[in-house]
This record gives structure tokens, C-alpha cells and sequence, in this order.
């Protein structure tokens, strides 16, 4: 095959599977992955899958990577789409803003990655819909790592889509790119044969020893082969005396160098600027050479065909990435400054390129640059992307006139690394150097930020961190200002480490500093010290503010802001409604952005997940979780995902597996001062008790969490045993504990915090109390379509009311409460109590055969079938691959499966299939 009027040697097996490829992406949607060795035909095979797409038809969006252009979020994404700017504009207004914002084609606030994400691959599906199209990258290990994250997004959702992704990039290379989901293409050297071929063609006067040292220095590299003849000829005796082989690379660094140094200097200097604009827009390099005559000094480097201009897109190409390397390593150190220089004068409307041009021009400290280069990184960072806001911050340090900028930068880079990205050794290095730029302990409180939460992934030691922010704090000269970003982060570092603490002395400092912000706390620092550190007696007071901030979360970008509201909802109940962000912010993470916002984000789905009965994810979420604390460098908070783990396994009857996930936290806790992992650990094992009919484990085990009588003030999980609390006491005759704990949550009014609260409060009244109104405000509490969220208390609930009114002799009334808990303990597959309802059911002489539920209702087809499916003993996955469904989706017709036939496990779904229909 011919590529333009080049030749492809040896490339059959290749071409034919990327025309398969091709022929995939226009009927379904595919992705692949070019990979190979540096000059080894990526590029001309890229060019060649080009050529046949838009001979059959399709639509066509090509873009290159550039190492100079690394830095620039979303500019490989914006040479992908430059083509395409007509098809944004139909786009609806949201995904249309937020793609024109990130390309540079709009201004506004920085876009949500995931909206990005989205937004893109609207427009490819749009522009699917005329006809098929096929995204072109090559050298993805030099893009960006933004453009990266939309393009990984983009390739695990082609399917259906008839739009194909071919990305290339080197063999061994680093790449932000996520490669799940693209198949692999490897593009070897060519074979001998394939090699002799291409240079008899292409050099057939060639003598015949120097063409065997031409193959043998190639070893097959077809770049190498084209461009290696000009020189071997004239050197044909020096080589001789030299046989040893040439590392190649080397040597075509050294070939493109000659071929450069031939140009005249108005052409290398022009290439300069190309290489470091980086993106190949043509329209920039003319206004970068407006004072020389645009781009006519062009000519000689594309003669030579160092570099090639695609008039349709008005893109400059250079032939190989080797050459751009070349010219750069070329220059002076004074061309790389003046083309630095004026690819900034032309940038003015990129502030980020502009700051990074300014940043690489200057020759000594620079504030205003260095100014530049900080605004730059918080915008970065409201992206999610924490390693190039900590690159961008280092290098602001450099420029930075005196030292105490350069150790305040240094620290806020060192405490995004530590606190959001997980890179503790490199945390720790900028860390020290801080400290070294600025040695005044009372001078940064981002410093602070940092060892404290290097502290905690280190030795976790509790009260060092809290010592150490506690000072940072009442030391500072920031004056108590709302508007000091660094004393707000260090406000709510303080909150973390305080709420860890589980103590009075611990939250003194913090409510101090509180007090003193001026005008006020920012608004979520405000919720969040009254929901968060003791919900019980303040938490009331935080719900307008709650009102307010979740009523606006659906235009919150900030990853961020996103985890903290969720950390100040926990206790309010309201994580149900951060459940859109935090997803956004698990696929980000998924996707490489910061580790930490990640791990928030996942406890929240988990807290949530376990509450409404949705325990499958949250089990498959922990484990995630615990992965991502190990790879991402935050090892401290493990014990979260050990506490999800553990309160599920309780809830399902797995005890051992509870109580060992138990004594891990308190193990690793106690040691390190964590006083609030110790107390959630009672958690676990009260659930674990009970379960087991154990109540008088279970009391002593929610007792320790908060003595009965007492809601224990800074322990705001306390709310989460109340109900435990109230009916292990009244199991193991603790008439008077009883009462005394359910007296302490009227006093409290707990009702008020939620509508759980409000059901926990009312069953555990229930309970104690023979008074009618108790019992009719919680059958009317139980008829309440809000409470039916909270599966696992709803269920819980009606257990213990319907055991009781069946011993009081009210069947009827116990039957629709246990049947009710009978479905909902059925959809968790909570085996110990829903074997505790089926004995209830049987006390009420309500009619059971085989442990089916009573009145059970039909399957749908698709339900019996993954039903027996499941009862044959096959996997979710192997269900799902055998009809075509996602793992997920047959989950959840399980959920549903299970209550309909009254099983807990697969184990009883034969039996119940197999059994006849319970009559009505």
C-alpha cells in the first residue's frame, strides 16, 4: 500500500487489522492502541488508516502529541476538535460551555473533567450520526494529561457508537493515557526481507556494503532506513573501523541534527517556535513571525521534509518527533528564551500557555511571572488535576524575588501533594525544602497542612498533627481573615484531625479559631463544624445552611468542595443527594485525578450505600477503596473501607469476618491516637452481635460506643447505634438503660436531624413504651414513602415493632411490618435477620412453605432466566456474558429476584424455583 507517495514494506498484517479496525468503528464503535519503537512506521500506519477512512467515507479528526505542550491542560484535545468547532455549536448549552471553555474557544469558569468528558463524546456520537468517524492521536505519550483523561474516557465508550479511537504511542513510554478498553496493536521492525525491499526501492544505486550497514544499524527501523543512506555514504570508511552498532536512536539524533544545521538560521529559528508552540497551529506561528514575513522562512525545512503543512487544517507536522527534539537541543540558549518570549506576546488570551512560555523565557526570579504561574495552579487544581498544579507551583517557587514566596509556594505544592495527590516522598522533599526557603515555623500554614497530613499517612500519630495545625494556626499573621486560603484549608485539615481525636480538648482550639474568622466562616466550614463534630447538639442548627449549599450542588465544580460537602452531610443524612458528584468524582479518579478527592468520595457512596441496602457496591467500593488508599499513597485511611467492609459483613451474618475488620482498626488505631476509628470498630461488632442473637455483646459493644443514658458529646456515629443500643437492653432486661437512652434522644430531639433519625428515635420509643400515641406516630412514620430509603434501619425497625405486637397478641398488624422487613432483609441478603422474620411469620401462623415469602410475586422472563442461571451456580459475569447484560444489571435483578421468591442466598434459588407458587 501507498501512503501518499511512500510505500509500505512488510506491513500487511498490520493494515489488515487496522482495517478491520475501521470496518469495526463504522458498524459498532472500536479503539486501538499503535504501539512500537521510536521511527518503526506508527505514524506512516496512522497516515494509512487516515487515507482508507476517508476513502470509505469517513469523517476524519487528526491531533499529535507535543512534550512541550504536556503542561497545557486539554491542548491535545483542542488539536483533535479544532476541525470540529461547527459540531460543538450543536451540542446542548451545558456540555457545549464547558468543551468551549476547556478548548479555549469560550470564557468562563474552569469545566468539570467528567463534563468535559461528556461533552466530547457528545460531539463524536453527533458527528457519528452523519456519517463515521475515526479520532486520530498520535505520539499519546506526549499529550497532556487532561486531553489524556477525555480520551480514555472516550474509548471505553465507543460501543454503538460508529466512531473508532487509533491512538499510537511508543513502546516502553510513560502516557497519561488509561489504556483499558484499547486493544493493541504492536508495530514491529520490519523483517529482513521487508527491510531489503524498502531500501532497494528507495536507494537502489546504493553499494552494497553500505547498505548491509545500513540494515544493520536500522535493525528494521524504516525511519532509520530513509534517513540514515545520505550520511553512511560519506562515512562509509569511519563506520567500517567502527562495527560496533550504533544505539539507534543516537544516531538519527545525530542525522537530524546535520540536516537541521544545513537550514538557513531564519528557518531554524521558525522551527523553534513550532516545536515549543507545540500544537501546530499555523495561525499562532504567523502571528509569531507577523515582523518577519509569516511563514515564508518555512520553506527550506519543508523541502528538506523535516516538517509538512496540512493545508486543509492549517497544521504544521514535523516528520518525526526526533526532530523536534533535535532543533531544541540545537539552540541557544538565548533562541529558546526569544522564542519563549514571543510565542507569550502572541498567547495573550491562554493565560496558562502564556504563564508557562513567560516562566521558561525567564532568566532570573520573576514575581509577576511567578504570580502568574500560582493563578495558573489554582485553576489546574479546580480541575482535579493536582500533579500539574504542584508543577506548576514548584516551578512558581523558582521564579519567586524573595524566599519567603519561594517556601510558601514550595509548601502549598508540598500540601497538595500530600493531602490531595498522595505523593508523600515528593511531598516530603518540597516539604523540606520549604522549610529551608522560609525556616520561620509561623510563616506557612500550608507547611503546617502538609506535615500534618504527612504525619498522619506516615505514623498516623494523631496528636502531633493536631498540635502541630492547632499552632500553625494561633501563630500565623494571617489575621483570622475568611478570605486567607491557606488558614481555611488549615481550618478544615483541623476539623479531620479533631474529629479523629474524639475529644472536647481536641475541638477547643478548632471552635477558637472558629470564632475569631472575620466577617464569618466560609459557608461550608460553617455547615460542617455544626453537622460534623457533634450533630447531636449543634447539628440542627446546620440544616438552612445545608439547605442552601446542596440546593446549589448540582452547579458545583470544585472537586474539592464537592468531598467536604459530602464530609459535612454525613451525619444529616443527606449523602443520597451527593451521590451524582461523588460518582463524578470517583470516575475522575478512576481516570487518574487526585487519589484523595477519590477516597472521599468513595466512603461517602459506601456510608450511603450501606444505609438504603445497596450492599453489593458497597462491599465492591471498599475493596476499591482500599486499593486506592494502598497505590495512592494514603495508607491512613484504610480503616474507613475496613469499617464498610465490617458493617456489611455484620449485617449478613458474617461474624468472623466483622469482628477480624473490627480488631484490624482498633489494632492500628489505638497506637496512633485515632480515637474515632476505635469507636467506630464497636460499630461493627454491635451489628455482629445482635445478628447472632448475642444482645448482651451487642449492648456492651454500642454501650462503649455512647454509655446508655447518654449521647456521648464528639462522637456523632454514637446516632448510629441508638437504635441497637435501646434494643439490646430491652432484650437482656435493661428495662431502666432503656429508657434512659431513649429519654436522652428526646431531649436531644434527634427526630429533627433527619428522617432517619426521626424513625431510629420512634422505633426505639416504640419499644419501650405501651403507649398508643408511640406506636401510632411510628405506623405513621412507617407509612412515610421518605423513610423507605433507609432500607436496612426500615427493616430493622419493623422487625423488633412486629415482634412485639405479635407477643401483644396484634397479628394482623405484626404480619405487615414483618413482611415488609421480610422483603427488605431479602433485597440486602441479610440472612440472620431475615431468618429472625421468618420465624416471626411462622409465630403468627402466617402460612410458609420452603422459606418462600408469602404472596410472592411472578418473575418476568428475564428474571426467571437469570434466575436459573444464577441457581446453576454461574457468576454475575458469566450470566452476564452470556446474555449480554452488564454484571451490574444483572445485580440488580437479583435484588428484585431474591424478595420475590423469599431466598437470601443462590443456594435457595433452586429450591425455590422448583416449588409451586404459594396460593393467595
Amino acid at each position: 500500500m501507498y501512503v501518499g507517495d511512500i510505500r509500505l514494506f512488510g506491513r500487511a498484517a498490520e493494515l489488515e487489522q487496522l482495517s478491520t479496525f475501521l470496518g469495526q468503528a463504522r458498524r459498532e464503535g472500536a479503539a486501538r492502541l499503535l504501539t512500537g519503537e521510536p521511527g518503526v512506521g506508527k505514524s506512516s500506519l496512522m497516515a494509512a488508516a487516515a487515507e482508507r477512512a476517508l476513502a470509505e467515507g469517513m469523517q476524519v479528526l487528526r491531533a499529535s502529541g507535543s512534550e512541550f505542550e504536556a503542561d497545557v491542560s486539554y491542548s491535545a484535545l483542542n488539536q483533535l476538535l479544532l476541525s470540529a468547532q461547527g459540531g460543538i455549536s450543536r451540542l446542548p448549552a451545558g456540555p457545549r460551555e464547558a468543551l468551549e471553555v476547556a478548548l479555549g474557544f469560550g470564557v468562563g469558569m474552569p469545566p468539570d473533567a467528567l463534563l468535559v468528558c461528556n461533552a466530547t463524546l457528545l460531539l463524536v456520537q453527533d458527528l457519528a450520526a452523519e456519517a463515521p468517524v475515526v479520532l486520530l492521536v498520535d505520539d499519546v505519550h506526549w499529550i497532556d494529561r487532561a486531553s489524556a483523561v477525555v480520551l480514555g474516557f472516550v474509548a471505553r465508550r465507543l460501543a454503538g457508537s460508529r466512531a473508532g479511537l487509533l491512538v499510537s504511542t511508543r513502546t516502553g513510554a510513560a502516557s497519561y493515557l488509561d489504556r483499558r478498553g484499547l486493544a493493541e496493536v504492536v508495530v514491529a521492525p520490519l523483517d529482513e526481507a521487508a527491510a531489503e525491499q524498502l531500501v532497494e526501492a528507495s536507494f537502489s544505486q546504493l553499494p552494497s556494503r553500505v547498505r548491509r550497514r545500513l540494515l544493520d544499524l536500522a535493525q528494521g527501523n524504516p525511519l532509520a532506513l530513509m534517513e540514515l543512506p545520505s550520511t553512511l555514504s560519506g562515512a562509509v570508511q569511519r563506520v567500517a573501523a567502527q562495527p560496533e552498532v550504533v544505539p539507534l536512536n543516537e544516531r538519527l539524533q545525530a542525522l537530524f541534527a546535520t540536516r537541521i544545521a544545513e537550514l538557513p538560521e531564519p528557518t531554524r529559528r521558525l522551527l523553534l517556535l513550532a516545536a515549543y508552540e507545540g500544537t501546530g497551529d499555523v495561525r499562532v506561528l504567523h502571528a509569531a513571525c507577523a515582523d518577519r514575513g509569516g511563514l515564508a522562512d518555512l520553506a527550506p525545512a519543508e523541502r528538506t521534509q523535516l516538517v509538512y503543512v496540512d493545508d486543509a487544517t492549517a497544521r504544521i507536522a514535523f516528520r518525526h518527533p526526533l526532530i523536534r527534539s533535535a532543533i531544541v537541543a540545537m539552540s541557544t540558549h538565548e533562541e529558546r528564551r526569544t522564542a519563549h518570549v514571543t510565542l507569550a506576546e502572541v498567547l495573550v488570551h491562554d493565560e496558562e500557555r502564556r504563564a508557562w512560555h513567560l516562566a521558561a523565557a525567564a532568566v532570573a526570579p520573576d514575581e509577576a511571572v511567578a504570580q502568574l504561574l500560582e493563578t495558573s495552579a489554582r485553576r489546574v487544581m479546580l480541575r482535579g488535576d493536582a500533579i500539574a498544579a504542584i508543577a506548576t507551583l514548584v516551578r512558581a517557587a523558582e521564579l519567586s524575588v524573595t524566599s519567603a514566596d519561594r517556601g510558601r509556594r514550595l509548601a502549598e505544592a508540598a500540601y497538595i501533594g500530600a493531602e490531595a495527590d498522595g505523593s508523600t516522598a515528593d511531598a516530603r522533599t518540597l516539604l523540606a525544602d520549604a522549610r529551608r526557603a522560609a525556616p520561620d515555623p509561623t510563616g506557612s500554614l500550608h507547611a503546617a497542612n502538609a506535615a500534618a497530613f504527612l504525619m498522619l499517612d506516615g505514623e498516623g500519630d494523631v496528636n502531633t498533627a493536631h498540635r502541630l495545625l492547632v499552632g500553625a494556626i494561633e501563630t500565623g499573621d494571617h489575621g483570622y481573615r475568611a478570605d486567607d486560603s491557606a488558614l481555611i484549608e488549615a481550618m478544615h485539615a483541623l476539623l479531620l484531625v479533631s474529629w479523629y481525636g474524639s475529644a472536647p480538648q481536641y475541638w477547643e482550639p478548632f471552635f477558637r479559631a472558629l470564632r475569631r474568622l472575620r466577617p464569618e466562616p466560609p459557608q461550608i466550614l460553617a455547615m460542617a463544624s455544626k453537622a460534623f463534630p457533634d450533630p447531636v447538639r449543634t447539628g440542627v442548627s446546620a440544616l438552612a445552611e445545608a439547605e442552601t449549599i446542596l440546593g446549589a450542588l448540582a452547579e458545583e465544580t470544585d472537586p474539592t468542595r464537592v468531598m467536604r460537602i459530602g464530609t459535612a452531610s454525613v451525619y444529616l443524612d443527606r449523602l443520597g443527594e451527593l451521590r451524582e458528584g461523588s460518582w463524578r468524582l470517583v470516575h475522575q479518579g478512576r481516570d487518574g485525578a487526585a487519589a484523595r478527592r477519590h477516597i472521599g468520595a468513595l466512603m461517602h457512596l459506601c456510608l450511603d450505600d450501606f444505609l438504603i441496602g445497596r450492599w453489593d457496591e458497597a462491599q465492591e467500593l471498599a475493596w476499591e477503596g482500599q486499593q486506592t488508599c494502598d497505590t495512592g499513597g494514603f495508607p491512613f485511611f484504610s480503616w474507613y473501607f475496613w469499617y464498610n467492609r465490617a458493617i456489611v459483613a455484620a449485617g449478613r451474618g458474617q461474624a468472623d469476618e466483622a469482628y477480624k475488620l473490627a480488631d484490624e482498626i482498633t489494632n492500628w488505631a489505638h497506637p496512633r491516637g485515632v480515637s474515632a476509628a476505635v469507636l467506630f470498630a464497636h460499630h461493627p461488632r454491635t451489628l455482629a452481635a445482635a445478628a447472632a442473637g448475642d444482645f448482651d455483646a451487642a449492648y456492651a459493644h454500642a454501650a462503649a460506643m455512647s454509655p446508655p443514658g447518654t449521647l456521648a458529646p464528639f462522637v456523632p456515629h454514637c446516632t448510629w447505634v441508638a437504635f441497637d443500643l435501646v434494643e439490646a437492653a430491652v432484650r437482656t432486661g435493661r428495662t431502666v438503660e432503656a429508657r434512659a437512652h431513649v429519654e436522652a434522644m428526646r431531649a436531644a430531639r434527634l427526630s429533627r436531624l433527619s428522617s432517619r433519625m426521626a424513625l431510629i428515635q420512634a422505633g426505639a420509643e416504640a419499644l419501650v413504651s405501651d403507649d398508643p400515641e408511640s406506636a401510632e406516630k411510628l405506623e405513621q412514620l412507617l407509612g412515610d414513602t421518605a423513610v423507605d430509603r433507609w432500607l436496612f434501619d426500615a427493616s430493622r425497625v419493623r422487625l423488633a415493632y412486629g415482634e412485639k405486637l405479635r407477643r401483644a397478641g396484634h397479628v394482623t398488624r405484626a404480619r405487615v411490618h414483618l413482611l415488609a422487613a421480610r422483603e427488605g432483609f431479602a433485597a440486602m441478603t441479610a440472612g440472620p435477620w431475615l431468618d429472625r422474620v421468618v420465624g416471626e411469620l411462622r409465630a403468627a401462623k402466617y402460612p410458609l412453605a420452603d422459606g418462600r415469602a408469602p404472596g410472592a410475586v411472578a418473575l418476568t422472563p428475564q428474571e426467571t432466566q437469570i434466575a436459573q442461571l444464577a441457581a446453576s451456580g454461574l457468576t454475575n459475569k458469566e450470566i452476564a456474558h452470556r446474555l449480554f447484560l452488564s454484571h451490574r444489571t444483572v445485580g440488580a435483578h437479583l435484588y428484585r429476584i431474591f424478595p420475590k421468591l423469599g431466598v437470601t442466598t443462590r443456594a435457595g434459588l433452586r429450591d425455590a424455583l422448583s416449588s409451586p407458587p404459594e396460593p393467595q
